[in-house]
């Protein structure tokens, strides 16, 4: 009888054989049986594959999600010197000519990534001693509006100082953008002209930067605010749209889309910004807003700005619908100066008709509720002079200041009657700069996070202490080091214009606990020149995008070829092994139909054999038969 032998290079021990008739049934399957355990091993095999591929792209995603909030920490944290000497850095140049002065900033980026939904990695150049690379100059352009001719001279000490920060080789590939603000808003349009067409002729003649017509120009202050918040969210991450969930999300409907449904991404953060001639409100409108009136719509067109930071102009994703608005003599200087001009208006035409001597001299000096108790000052101009003596009066302060925001009873309104969208208080994050910063921390100490109680409980205390002791305070340094005595005098006017003009001008409610007042962001001055450069900018990718796709096919198959060695080959060997297995298992049912045939065939032959004989044997034995 047949045996069938196992073997393989192992010990002897390892060696073994069996008959085909003592198989059990399971080792002899029927096609039925074959096929089944087939497709159980298939489906095993499959199932396996979708786990290892999830795993992959899991871990894919992961590693983009992991760049990009390194990229993002860098671009935060960077303070390292630029590496010139990179040949895949560029560079590019905003000069912000204002009205007092004008500076240069240097920007650098490395190339793009390919990747269409991510925008340009910029920052702001170092030098060898890893400061920023910026100079500024005096006066504003706009002093030479009379001398329009000496404006490309006024420019040239700027220009030349980056071009010896930028690799020369990088020149012609250099974007330079010249940006006139507020001093050059008020002059007449023919000195505008004027000034930008000498820069225009005479720049392209002494410097090879890339620069055309369309990069100089006089901004508007609503450009100005959206670049600014460009700026500020840029270096927030608020444009790197990867899943966190540690990060606060909105539904946006994206200005000029037909999607019905409404795009979630990263929320962005609102700006606030007081100087001291006026104050600037900036955010995202995510929802389509509807208006009270024609006029209020007309109005609202020169109030919301609606642009696209990405590259393609058919993605959506970094599309924003941003409310802008500038409020001058808002102030905090010059709400100051407006008050003081009502006091002396009032208190002249109240002496005039009572027949009072009140302001006329320090013995008999008008009650000021914003100034800190027992601070004597003077305000009005000479030969009406006014005496002012401090009672430090916080709520007295804020009620008297109240008629200065000029409100409306007009809906979605705020200072001086201007349209504001709704904002979602439940669902918004904001940032205060300049005068929101100063007057939380210079003297309260309060700066960050800021409390609508506790800020008014601060500020109440400050105004109601002795300016002897405040002054004596200040002198022992228990302020911040910057903070002087001019700081001090008018905190307590200051601390009650800000309360009202977040809280009455604005309608944020005195329990909205997601204003950050700030300096800096990152420990960085973060200036409006950024998000110019950002937005201006923005189109380059397209290149980097078209060489990314030409190299796509090899880096794909690359990167599929690395997933191969660890997932795809264990696969295939699992495949081979089973259908080795199967090819085996049908060699046996082969084998054992063949011998089961042959001992059919042998029991046949001995059976016939057996036959004849007996057949042959009756025939020839004899019989006697008996008569």
């Amino acid at each position: 009888m047949g045996r069938v032998s196992f073997s393989c290079l192992f010990p002897a021990s390892w060696h073994f054989s069996l008959s085909p008739v003592g198989l059990p049934r399971l080792l002899l399957p029927s096609f039925r049986q074959l096929l089944f355990l087939g497709l159980l091993a298939g489906l095993l095999g499959l199932l396996y594959f979708l786990m290892v591929m999830g795993k992959g792209q899991y871990s894919w995603s992961r590693q983009d999600e992991n760049s990009k909030f390194h990229r993002h920490i860098a671009r935060v944290t960077d303070v390292d010197a630029t590496d010139t000497s990179n040949p895949n850095l560029n560079y590019g140049l905003v000069v912000d000519c204002g009205s007092s002065g004008s500076r240069v900033f240097v920007y650098c980026w490395p190339r793009h990534n390919g990747n269409p939904h991510d925008l340009l990695d910029i920052r702001q150049m170092r030098d060898q001693h890893r400061k920023p690379v910026v100079m500024k100059i005096k006066p504003g352009i706009s002093e030479l509006a009379t001398t329009p001719e000496k404006a490309s001279d006024y420019i040239h000490p700027l220009l030349s100082f980056a071009a010896q920060h930028i690799p020369k080789s990088k020149h012609q590939e250099t974007p330079l953008y010249i940006l006139c603000t507020a001093g050059m808003r008020v002059l007449p349009e023919s000195q505008q002209e004027a000034l930008l067409e000498d820069l225009r002729t005479d720049i392209p003649v002494h410097f090879n930067f890339l620069f055309s017509d369309s990069h100089v120009e006089v901004i508007s202050g609503k450009q100005e605010g959206v670049y600014a918040w460009i700026g500020i969210n840029f270096v927030l991450g608020k444009f790197d749209h990867i899943a966190d969930e540690r990060e606060a999300v909105v539904e946006v409907q994206v200005p000029g889309s037909d999607q019905q449904e409404a795009l979630v991404r990263k929320r962005t953060a609102g700006v606030l910004d007081m100087g001291g001639v006026s104050t600037q409100i900036a955010y995202e409108v995510p929802k389509t807003v509807s208006f009270a009136s024609p006029q209020q719509e007309e109005v609202a067109k020169n109030l919301l700005a609606e642009f696209n930071l990405g590259c393609d102009a058919h993605r959506t994703e970094h599309v924003y619908r941003v409310y802008v608005s500038t409020f001058l003599g808002f102030g905090g200087n010059a709400a100051r100066q407006r008050y003081e001009e009502t006091i002396v208006t009032k208190t002249l035409i109240q002496n005039k008709l009572l027949g009072q001597h009140v302001g006329e001299s320090a013995g008999l000096p008008y009650l000021d509720p914003c100034l800190p108790r027992d601070l004597q000052d003077e305000v009005g101009p000479a030969g009406q002079r006014v005496h002012l003596r401090g009672t430090g009066n916080f709520d007295l302060c804020r009620q008297l200041l109240q008629p200065f925001l000029n409100r409306t009873n007009e809906t979605q309104s705020s200072l001086n009657g201007i349209y504001q969208p709704p904002i979602d208080y439940q669902n918004s994050q904001f940032y205060g700069f300049s005068e929101f910063y100063y007057c939380t921390e210079d003297v309260l100490r309060m700066g960050g996070n800021y409390n609508a109680t506790k800020y008014s409980r601060a500020a109440k205390s400050y105004c109601a202490t002795q300016w002897r002791t405040l002054k004596e305070r200040f002198d022992r340094g228990l302020y911040a080091s910057h903070a002087d005595l001019h700081r001090l005098k008018y905190q307590c006017f200051k601390s009650a214009w800000m309360y009202e003009v977040f809280h009455s001008g604005f309608s944020f409610p005195t329990v909205y606990d997601n204003l950050k007042t700030a300096l800096l962001v990152y420990d960085k001055e973060v200036q409006w020149t950024l998000g110019a450069i950002l937005y201006r900018t923005r189109f380059l990718p397209l290149r980097d995008i078209q060489q990314e796709i030409l190299k796509g096919a090899h880096s794909h198959w690359r990167h599929s070829f690395s997933f191969v060695n660890n997932h795809y080959l264990f696969l295939a060997c699992f495949l081979v092994v089973l259908l080795s297995i199967i090819l085996y298992l049908l060699r046996l049912r082969r084998i054992h139909r063949r011998m089961t045939h042959m001992r059919n065939i042998t029991a046949t032959s001995s059976a016939s054999s057996s036959v004849k004989w007996l057949e042959e044997g009756l025939g020839s034995a004899s019989v006697p038969v008996t008569l």
